[in-house]
């Protein structure tokens, strides 16, 4: 029972500290202080459900629990979110505090498959492979946010394509303004880009935890990085140099069947992909 409980805690810390970072990303992008401040809240949820195991660990062993590698783990990702909590409240630096909390993240990870693997060695380790249903789950949620924003460029193009041929039918109507869909088309990129990066995380992190060989230049998990790539380079382009219209549109289209190549392609030439 104490097994599960705290199987359970860490998959609440991981979901919370998973949301914190997306809202950190989607703040860095549209500079939204709400959603910097709900990403701080849920951040500091992690914080003290941390700091809670931290000192009930040190009190039930009567000593700091820093002196094995697993647990110099965990404490060095506390001190990650510490520092983080602490720069985000006095200081706006985004692009330090969202970076911060993905190597946090990943060392958080990594303590927790771990630390699975060292306790549980000798019985079947239900934590890591929900981590890989979770990696794969998130994976396709990314995919999802990614064919939405496939099919608001082609409603764009489309859109676009009949305006210039000055075609006033109902169909113009009931397709969408172009503000609109290009906006539509920006914000399912912005959320797939972070599910993408944090299902990516868990997949590395799981490959090397498994017993399951885990090759970097798999073409699957090559391709899977030049996805992840092409999207935050449209997001470069979209945000920095406010390249919008019909371009972005085009090179979202060819992304998205890049995408489509990487998944239906390349996971049959991978070598632990299915």
């Amino acid at each position: 029972m104490v097994q599960f409980d705290v199987k359970w805690m860490y998959e609440l810390i991981t979901g919370i500290y998973a949301l914190s970072i997306i809202g950190y990303f989607f703040d860095f992008i549209q500079h939204n202080r709400r959603v910097n401040r709900v990403a701080f809240w849920l951040l500091t949820t992690v914080w003290v459900l941390q700091t809670f195991f931290l000192f009930s660990r040190a009190l039930s062993s009567n000593r700091f629990p820093i002196l094995s590698i697993y647990d110099g783990i965990y404490f060095y990702t506390w001190i990650l979110i510490t520092f983080s909590l602490i720069i985000n409240r006095l200081f706006r630096v985004d692009f330090f505090v969202l970076f911060t909390n993905v190597l946090g993240f990943f060392f958080m990870m990594m303590y927790i498959f771990s630390k699975s693997q060292n306790q549980y060695a000798a019985a079947p380790i239900d934590l890591v492979s929900e981590m890989l249903i979770t990696h794969i789950t998130l994976a396709m949620i990314s995919y999802g946010f990614f064919a939405l924003s496939f099919i608001f460029s082609c409603m764009y193009l489309l859109q676009y394509r009949l305006l210039k041929r000055k075609k006033w039918t109902l169909r113009l109507k009931r397709l969408g303004n172009l503000d609109q869909l290009e906006k539509l088309s920006f914000y399912s990129i912005l959320f797939g880009v972070p599910t993408l990066l944090i299902a990516i995380i868990l997949g590395i992190i799981w490959g090397y935890s498994s017993s399951e060989l885990f090759l970097w230049q798999d073409t699957k998990t090559v391709g899977s990085f030049i996805v992840l790539m092409v999207y935050a380079v449209i997001l470069f382009f979209r945000t920095v140099r406010g390249l919008k219209g019909r371009k972005l549109a085009n090179v979202n289209v060819y992304a998205f069947l890049f995408l489509l190549v990487n998944y239906f392609l390349f996971s049959t030439l991978s070598d632990f992909h299915f």
